[in-house]
């Protein structure tokens, strides 16, 4: 789960050390379709997620400490879109830690798997899945690479979003690859921040108020955003490492039309006003602990889901 945004350098050292769950080792395709300007990006957010891992490890935001459950990142309706995932294979793309892969397997998936370009992410994961007694796969590889590192199996649902896809500079690749990895009937579901919602900017410069601005596009068309942070999106230390990463940014008709023009038919799009964390400091809490911008501000979507079958 991405963009907000156990103690000290204990989880940095404990990484070292963390039990294997069936992780298959990752063998670079990366470089096929890409030139050496995207490459050299994509291989800076892989460092740069590596880098983040041990933060979000130990931090109170992912509550990885019992404080909040894989369920928390999940809105109800998000189930009741998927349905019954009983006997089910599902495939998580970009998972990071897994906070959310978790929960499938505890939805009595068949089998469950996270596949992730960190793989300090994955080696987190691999121990959050053990202590909690789950038995889920994970795969080290760029989703760009996943159905040749996945040797062409298939999936019954493929899950992903909650600040994912800004860091995929090809979206009708993406889609391609996703509609590959589904068996016929096979479902994508993409919960997703809404582009608007990357738009307004989250801290109010000196002299102005607490009215949200436009500050950042909507639509692509100006290519790769470098963003560099000492600190990421969670509670933390500052990050030990590699600070710059690359974004892109896709507008909700550039997601749709990448979809469709892959093969899938949409059956549903939805947009909500909530969050699973405070982005801005007006927000109050929802009944399921989620936020929300309050009842006297103008109410917009911050968050969508889509739903599309192979």
């Amino acid at each position: 789960m991405d963009r907000a945004v156990f103690g000290g350098a204990g989880p940095h050292r404990l990484s070292r050390r963390l039990p294997t769950m069936g992780c298959k080792r990752y063998k670079r395709y990366m470089a096929d379709g890409f030139d050496v300007t995207t490459r050299s990006m994509l291989r800076s957010n892989e460092a740069n997620w590596d880098a983040r891992t041990p933060v979000h490890f130990a931090s109170a935001f992912y509550g990885l400490d019992g404080t909040r459950s894989a369920f928390h990142w999940f809105a109800p309706f998000e189930w009741e879109d998927l349905g019954d995932l009983t006997g089910q294979e599902v495939l998580h793309l970009q998972c990071h830690l897994g906070t959310e892969t978790q929960a499938f397997a505890h939805k009595d998936a068949k089998h469950t798997v996270g596949l992730d370009f960190s793989s300090e992410s994955l080696e987190h994961a691999r121990y959050i899945a053990s202590k909690a007694g789950l038995d889920i796969e994970y795969v080290h590889a760029d989703v760009y690479d996943a159905p040749e590192v996945l040797s062409g199996r298939c999936f019954d649902v493929i899950y992903t979003g909650k600040g994912s896809l800004c860091y995929l500079p090809d979206l009708p690749r993406w889609a391609r690859i996703v509609n590959e990895l589904l068996r016929p009937g096979g479902i994508l579901y993409l919960t997703e921040f809404h582009p608007l919602l990357n738009c307004l900017g989250p801290v109010a410069k000196p002299g102005e108020g607490q009215e949200l601005l436009l500050r950042n596009d909507y639509l692509p068309g100006r290519g790769a955003v470098e963003r560099d942070s000492t600190y990421t999106y969670t509670d933390g230390p500052a990050i030990r490492g590699k600070t710059v990463s690359y974004e892109w940014t896709h507008g909700l008709g550039d997601v749709v039309n990448a979809v469709v023009g892959a093969g899938m038919t949409v059956s549903q799009l939805r947009e909500t006003d909530a969050l699973p964390w405070q982005r801005w400091e007006q927000m109050v809490p929802t009944d399921n602990g989620w936020w929300r911008l309050p009842d006297g501000a103008p109410r917009i979507p911050l968050l969508y889901a889509l739903r599309a079958t192979r």
